[in-house]
């Protein structure tokens, strides 16, 4: 019944007209940092949320983002007030580090909180197996009502994805109306995330009242679509992506104008991240899915309380992507996931908010991974994989026959622009075993990762994403 409404077109018209009125109010209170409906609160009041039955999440990610073109991660463009209230009023993780700068494999590590070694999901037909426990089932299994709506084929049901949700749906794409422009030439894909925050609102029209879990797949910056309203920072190929961004947190202030609407906005926990980033140039080449470098794997992770801290804090030390659901359950006092690679960060969400030192404990380690033949059939492994411990990443690149080695320093610079592995030949040597030990890990699964045959109708959606697979 909820999965026919969510696909039909007649509740978004209704849906709409409610936006409009809120939308304009609410995005000029938090565009300009006016304090927002939700009251004060404290390092106290997150450590009790795990005692609320109240309490809903809403878990946002927005592909292809990267945080360096976010305002509160140092970006100079004004591109995201939305995104940068949040974290004003809320929790900035400051160095969040993606596993993979490609969507599928990315998401398999966020979601079972294991590195890609590990989830064996690193080729474009492998599925995630059954025995995996996601979030959503955990979720589920607590009475939550679990949701996904998703605009990217890599997270289709049939790669493994859908496990746990009552309903697993892509929303049924709009036309775009002539003041919407979508510049990756590639794409033919119709609609826009706006389709998915109608559904969404739909959603919450039929279960609100109920305690939800809503996961929502983002796929506007990805594609580069953007409006006349905000096609304000130029038309270079970084430009538009900004606009993109700029328009991506209208949409998202859709949505939180709609809970602060309906009062779910102080009943709700918000987590908003990315799979991956993007790449200018930096490195003589753009896009993703190609290295594991700052610029496609250095992404956002901001969590919004269903109250505002004033003011906001900050991790910063090193997190990556696998700790996202761990730290989520851990919010909400549900059962931690059993053997994985990423940890909750509550300890040091508290310590930050506390004004107090973080928990000691070794450097973090994070890794990302990247098959340079994930879309290819019949081609050996090729793996790329950054090693990225207390400011240093060292990236090691396999090629048939030779193996090239990078170190970069980000205390010396950011950006991490420059190789010093001629410099730092211990860190390089140090980092280069713990990437071997990593390639050498084995999925937990009792079985081999099944590969699925796709065929030619789902290849060419993928496709039609721009992904070159055979």
């Amino acid at each position: 019944m909820t999965a026919r409404l969510l696909k039909k077109r007649w509740p978004w018209l209704t849906a709409a007209a409610v936006i409009v009125i809120a939308y304009v109010a609410t995005f000029v209170e938090l565009r300009f940092g006016r304090p927002d409906s939700r009251v004060p609160g404290t390092a106290d009041d997150i450590e009790k949320l795990s005692e609320r039955t109240d309490l809903n999440l809403l878990f946002i990610l927005i592909d292809t983002l990267g945080a360096h073109h976010i305002g509160s991660y140092g970006y100079e463009r004004d591109t995201s007030p939305i995104l940068d209230h949040l974290a004003s009023r809320g929790v900035r993780f400051a160095h969040q580090l993606a596993q993979s700068s490609w969507t599928k494999c990315s998401m398999a590590s966020l979601w079972t909180g294991l590195y890609p070694q590990r989830t064996g999901v690193t080729r474009f037909q492998h599925v995630l197996p059954q025995e995996a426990r996601m979030p959503a089932e955990i979720l589920g299994d607590a009475g939550f009502r679990t949701t996904g709506l998703w605009r990217n084929g890599w997270v289709e049901g049939y790669h493994g994805f859908d496990q746990g949700f009552e309903i697993y749906e892509k929303p049924v794409g709009r036309a775009l109306p002539p003041s919407v422009r979508r510049e990756n030439p590639t794409l033919k894909d119709t609609g826009s995330d706006t389709d998915s925050v109608d559904a969404a609102i739909e959603f919450l029209r039929i279960h609100g009242d109920e305690r939800w879990f809503l996961y929502l797949h983002f796929m506007d910056v990805h594609e580069y679509l953007y409006d006349v309203d905000t096609a304000v920072f130029g038309t270079g190929y970084a430009d538009i992506y900004d606009n993109s961004i700029l328009r991506m947190n209208q949409t998202i202030n859709q949505l939180l104008a709609h809970l602060s609407e309906v009062g779910l906005l102080d009943k709700t926990l918000i987590a908003i991240s990315s799979d991956h980033g993007e790449a200018f140039g930096e490195r003589g080449f753009e896009g993703h899915a190609r290295k594991v470098y700052r610029e496609s794997t250095q992404v956002p992770f901001i969590l919004s309380f269903p109250f505002a801290l004033e003011p906001g804090v900050v991790v910063e030390q090193r997190t990556r992507n696998v700790d996202i659901w761990p730290t989520l359950l851990d919010l909400l006092g549900l059962p931690a996931m059993e053997g994985i690679d990423g940890r909750s960060q509550v300890p040091e969400i508290l310590a930050a908010a506390r004004g107090e030192t973080a928990p000691e404990g070794p450097p973090e380690i994070g890794y990302a991974h990247l098959d340079q033949n994930w879309g290819q059939r019949n081609r050996l492994r090729m793996p790329t994989v950054a090693v990225v411990e207390d400011g240093f990443r060292y990236v090691m690149t396999t090629a048939p026959g030779k193996t090239r080695e990078e170190l970069f320093d980000a205390s010396a610079d950011p950006r991490e622009p420059t190789d010093v592995i001629d410099e730092q030949a211990e860190v390089a040597e140090r980092l280069r075993k713990l990437a071997d030990e990593y390639l050498d890990a084995k999925p937990p699964w009792s079985e081999e990762v099944e590969a699925l045959e796709i065929d030619e109708m789902q290849l060419n959606q993928l496709r039609a994403l721009g992904y070159k697979v055979p």
